[in-house]
């Protein structure tokens, strides 16, 4: 949108801004927060108008064009019920049902754009129960408002906890153990583990260089290799990580931790195949036996 005039509080767009919110291009990020206790929307415009918004002076701004076409954050006021949003379904329905409508309601939120007329986010309140939780909230926010690790924080920083509600969200920290005799030794032990670490970073950097610009990549349920996939409908998928199983098999493999999901997202990757493949050997041999 035009904005003529610049205030002196307007603040310029990054360059990672001006690339990822155009009319070609737009990224969006789709938080989603599963919820064991019912969803109590009374409290939303008050949290958000008191905790949300003061993060970060984005939240309340929209970009704009100056007359020099340089584009530029202009805080405006903040109508919060345009930002909250809680669709109706039908009511008393299995928690299979309102599933399936949570997995659609996000494929078709994922499709669509943030009004540029407003603060880019959204607040969505699902007040149904699903398989895994009896409420869903689902945050839309634009990437040009932050990078993952800043709007992480943001997040955060709004909830309290559970114990004591007046002191801040912490996480465990990782404690240093004392030096001794097996420590020095271990140290020695790890290594050639750190300079395997190093060729396999190299070696995985120089490979992606060359699948970027030489290799074209191969086709898999995840990557169709059709040039007009991004126009299409979009398909959201889960996968549950039990964390029990992860340390398992990273104590009994002695890997990291992102070795293990990757080769579960492998794993799973390729049953999609075999069964893509299976289906379309069942569907060509009924054809030619018709076609007998």
């Amino acid at each position: 949108m035009e904005f003529n005039g610049v205030e002196e509080e307007d603040m310029p767009v990054s360059p990672t801004g001006y690339y990822i919110n155009s009319s070609v291009l737009s990224f969006s990020i789709l938080c989603v927060w599963e919820i064991e206790v019912t969803i109590d929307d009374s409290p939303a415009i008050s949290v958000l108008n008191d905790v949300f918004l003061p993060i970060s002076p984005r939240f309340s701004s929209i970009m704009v064009t100056d007359n020099k076409g340089v584009k530029k954050w202009k805080k405006v006021e903040v109508n919060l019920k345009d930002h909250i949003k809680v669709p109706i379904l039908p009511s008393g329905k299995s928690p299979q049902f309102y599933k399936k409508c949570l997995q659609d309601y996000l494929s078709k939120l994922s499709m669509e754009a943030l009004p540029q007329s407003q603060p880019l986010w959204q607040l969505h309140l699902i007040k149904y129960p699903t398989n895994n939780a009896d409420g869903t909230l689902i945050f839309k926010l634009h990437h040009s408002l932050g990078d993952g690790f800043s709007l992480m924080g943001a997040f955060f920083s709004c909830l309290q906890r559970a114990d004591d509600p007046s002191k801040p969200l912490t996480f465990p920290t990782l404690k240093m153990r004392p030096l001794n005799n097996n420590n020095i030794h271990s140290m020695f032990r790890n290594v050639p583990r750190f300079f395997s670490s190093m060729y396999n970073t190299a070696s995985d950097f120089c490979w992606s260089i060359v699948k970027s610009g030489f290799i074209e990549d191969d086709q898999t349920p995840i990557r169709s290799g059709n040039d007009t996939v991004g126009l299409g409908a979009m398909s959201i998928a889960t996968m549950a990580f039990p964390l029990d199983q992860i340390k398992q098999i990273k104590a009994n493999l002695g890997v990291e931790e992102q070795r293990v999901i990757v080769a579960k997202i492998r794993m799973r990757q390729q049953e999609l195949q075999d069964e893509e493949e299976t289906r379309t050997m069942f569907f060509k041999h009924k054809c030619s036996t018709k076609i007998g």
